[in-house]
């Protein structure tokens, strides 16, 4: 956009928010920022006023304020990382404990196929004599 210097600070007014941006450059790096300002408004943001006015008194060099940015997002960044950090020295014991449920189900499989070999010659019996029954069945309806 061509400016040179350029900061920006929120400000409560009243009941009111209001964005305080302080910008420096030529004409037409000026006109093309009161521009954007006017026709690109924040997404989410309630606008109800656009003022420009004079400012006579220093104003951050572009760099500088995009310095200042950047430390003031990784002041809001440190804490997030930090709670990130504590969670993932949890993973060690959470993968300790996904072993012990692996265990724990292989354990509980092996009862259950167990109990069906157990069961299961007691039905195969059960399934001859079934089919013995209707055979016999189908032997005095005359249905064989």
């Amino acid at each position: 956009m061509g400016l040179k210097e350029f900061q920006a600070r929120n400000r409560v007014s009243g009941n009111d928010q209001e964005v305080i941006a302080l910008i420096e450059g030529d004409e037409e790096a000026i006109a093309d920022f009161k521009a954007l300002a006017e026709s690109k408004k924040p997404e989410h943001a309630d606008v109800s006023n656009i003022a420009f006015e004079d400012y006579d008194s220093d104003v951050m060099k572009t760099g500088e304020y995009a310095q200042v940015c950047t430390a003031l997002q990784l002041n809001k960044a440190i804490p997030l990382l930090l709670v990130m950090k504590t969670n993932t020295d949890a993973i060690p014991q959470i993968r300790e404990d996904i072993k012990a449920m692996r265990k724990t189900g292989d354990e509980t499989l092996g009862e259950i196929k167990g109990m069906r070999e157990d069961v299961q010659p007691g039905y195969e019996s059960n399934f001859r004599q079934i089919k013995a029954d209707v055979r016999a069945i189908k032997e005095r309806l005359g249905m064989q």
